[in-house]
């Protein structure tokens, strides 16, 4: 009985980049920090320069014409690469979307406790999302919602801008408020 294979479900690397002889282009140019004159060389002549310098061929960019290639050492592009990548993640901004839920009928001091976290949030760098929610037959008063809206957004007018105005979405109306300044650590 044959032994089981334990690659059959394993896919192929596949590399990122054409390395060496994989490249097909018949001439490419030659860019990078190690060589004396850049410019563009047959296929053959850059392998060979990469081969005197015991580094490899590495094609960074097949759309343009000709190929621009790379000669450095092939792992350790990679692993720039992937720091690279990680870096611009990291420096990524997360938005973050706080929520504050008032009724139709909401009464001034919770109003003023709601207002003053919405501006904590804004100060924060977070988005806030407002929103009047109807229940049974509250529905009714949908022009007190909105002017509710309107008047907590005229309230963190200094903080932030509106970026979607009161919408009734089902039993709910959302409006969005975005923070105006810069975030402070």
């Amino acid at each position: 009985m044959a032994a089981p294979n334990r690659n059959r479900n394993r896919k192929p690397e596949v590399e990122a980049y054409q390395i060496n002889e994989k490249i097909k282009a018949k001439t490419v140019r030659l860019v990078g920090d190690n060589i004396e004159n850049p410019g563009i060389y047959p296929i053959e002549k850059a392998l060979q320069i990469a081969d005197e310098m015991e580094l490899d061929l590495v094609m960074i960019s097949d759309k343009a014409d000709p190929p621009v290639c790379k000669i450095t050492d092939y792992q350790k592009f990679l692993y720039q690469l992937k720091k690279k990548q990680k870096e611009i993640k990291a420096n990524a901004q997360k938005i973050v979307v706080k929520e504050i839920r008032f009724g139709p009928n909401t009464d001034e001091h919770d109003y003023n406790f709601k207002l003053k976290h919405a501006i904590n949030f804004l100060q924060d760098g977070a988005k806030v999302k407002a929103y009047v929610f109807f229940k049974g037959r509250s529905i009714l008063f949908k022009e007190q919602g909105e002017i509710l809206l309107l008047r907590f957004a005229q309230d963190v007018e200094e903080y932030g801008k509106v970026e979607q105005l009161p919408k009734l979405e089902g039993k709910r109306m959302i409006m969005i408020i975005a923070p105006k300044g810069s975030k402070k650590k």
